[in-house]
């Protein structure tokens, strides 16, 4: 008989801010695909209620635009005044299955798509991204100024929505990671060049984030240790940048890895879905490029647990508020090794895609461990209706444990 989990930290409850979660376990925002036209679908809100139902904490709406210049897909959701009842049905989905919900607010900047936001994206600098064969222009100063208040007025509107955090996504290449990498931010003026000017924007962003939800509000703020390539942003600097985090008024850092437009799979790794990447494009072009050579532009990483780890606990040693860990979290011994570490919280991605019960069935010891076996064709899923596992049917699942 599976014998039930009771004295793990990772089933007690913690705190962000004012907000008590339920255990540990926050679902890490991973770009769901169920967007359509940028608005709130049936399948979006079932998404998240069914992960708050297999027992995670929180879950988090990933990858919601605070503009419609910021999107990299037409799938892609950006947070306006029409869609705040929409999103207000999800959160009170996911509030009546006893968890906490966060959205992620960011920006595409240079690998925004300029077919589906129709003008040419904005960037740190100019710079040509092969993700699009695209070059963006280099953001004006004004248009840096209209973009803060955009995150601002966005983590409003998520709040009228009923989100209990909101998550700053200033990792992953993302713009505001964009302005932090000297791989993308070449400029001259007084947001470029030293740590501390290109700091300026993202930390005015956190800045007047704070100011506009209040001092106990909770605010995460993903960033990256590594953009995991040469000229990138490198672990030294991303202390630093933790540190400013938090003195604008970050309630938990996540530190993450990775550039989606180059290091796609850094922050990730395993397997490189190319085949099932190539037939999911809808432009025959991307299509016929990614079947020839998918392998040579998206760079395979071995995957091993707790990959991060290193990384992040050096950024959780050098700062005072809490730091939750994500990065290859598969099983309990993974959790409790986190939250030994001195971790609050963990991200858990892809055990939670593969099985929304994780959470649940790791408490009541019918399972160590997920499934998942990291071969990555979850990602080419988001492009044909929505992320799911392609390798596990919920029946399959059910078959083997039950809770």
């Amino acid at each position: 008989m599976p014998r039930a989990i009771t004295a793990s930290k990772a089933f007690t409850p913690g705190t962000i801010g004012d907000l008590e979660l339920r255990n540990r376990f926050i679902r890490a925002g991973c770009f769901e695909g169920m967007s359509q036209g940028g608005r709130v679908t049936p399948a979006l809100v079932e998404h998240h209620r069914r992960v708050a139902a297999g027992g995670a904490a929180m879950t988090t709406v990933a990858y919601c635009s605070v503009s419609p210049e910021g999107r990299a897909f037409e799938h892609e959701l950006w947070i306006r005044k029409e869609i705040v009842p929409r999103l207000r049905n999800l959160t009170e989905a996911v509030h009546r299955e006893g968890a906490a919900a966060s959205i992620q607010l960011g920006h595409c900047g240079f690998f925004a798509s300029p077919q589906v936001i129709g003008r040419r994206p904005l960037g740190a600098s100019r710079k040509l991204c092969l993700y699009r064969l695209s070059r963006c222009q280099e953001m004006s100063e004004p248009e840096i100024k209209t973009t803060t208040e955009d995150f601002v007025r966005a983590a409003r509107l998520a709040r009228q929505a009923g989100f209990d955090a909101i998550e700053v996504h200033a990792g992953h290449g993302y713009l505001l990671s964009q302005f932090l990498s000297p791989w993308t931010n070449h400029r001259q003026d007084r947001y470029g060049g030293p740590l501390e000017n290109r700091l300026r924007f993202p930390a005015a962003v956190i800045r007047g984030v704070r100011q506009a939800l209040g001092p106990d509000f909770p605010i995460l703020v993903k960033m990256n240790q590594r953009d995991g390539m040469r000229g990138g942003l490198e672990i030294d600097e991303a202390i630093q940048i933790a540190r400013r985090f938090e003195r604008e008024g970050a309630s938990m850092l996540i530190p993450s890895c990775g550039f989606t437009a180059k290091t796609s799979l850094y922050m990730m790794r395993g397997q490189v879905p190319a085949r099932e990447m190539a037939r999911n494009q809808h432009n025959p072009l991307a299509r016929m490029s990614m079947l020839l050579f998918g392998r040579f532009l998206v760079q395979a990483y071995p995957f091993r647990s707790l990959f991060l780890l290193d990384g992040a606990l050096r950024i959780l040693q050098s700062v005072t508020i809490p730091v939750a860990y994500v990065g290859g979290v598969l099983s309990l011994a993974d959790m409790e090794r986190v939250m030994q570490a001195g971790f609050e919280f963990a991200q858990v991605g892809r055990a939670i895609v593969c099985d929304p019960d994780f959470v649940k069935k790791l408490q009541a010891g019918t399972i160590e461990a997920s499934d998942c076996d990291h071969c990555n064709r979850c990602i080419a899923a988001m492009e044909a209706g929505g992320v799911y596992c392609v390798t596990y049917s919920q029946e399959e699942r059910e078959s083997k444990h039950t809770v």
